[in-house]
C-alpha cells in the first residue's frame, strides 16, 4: 500500500486506476533503465514511488492523442 502520494491525489491526475498503474509501472521501468528524473528530489526510495511522485507533480502524463491502428 502506498501512503505518499495518496491514491486520491493521483486519481486527480489520471482518470482510472488501471491507467494510473500502467503509467506508473512504465515510468518506474524508465527510471530503472536510467531515464532522467523530472523532480530534483524524491521522498520515495523505490522507482514506483518516484514515478507516482512525478505523476502527482504533473510531470508525467498519458499521451492525450489516441493511437492509430493500422488496417
Amino acid at each position: 500500500m502506498i501512503l505518499y502520494p495518496s491514491v486520491d491525489k493521483l486519481l486527480e491526475r489520471v482518470d482510472s486506476r488501471y491507467k494510473l498503474i500502467a503509467l506508473g509501472a512504465k515510468r518506474a521501468h524508465e527510471l530503472e533503465q536510467g531515464a532522467l528524473p523530472t523532480l530534483p528530489e524524491f521522498e520515495s526510495v523505490k522507482p514506483i514511488g518516484k514515478a507516482f511522485e512525478e505523476i502527482e507533480a504533473g510531470n508525467v502524463v498519458i499521451d492525450p492523442t489516441p493511437a492509430k491502428l493500422d488496417d
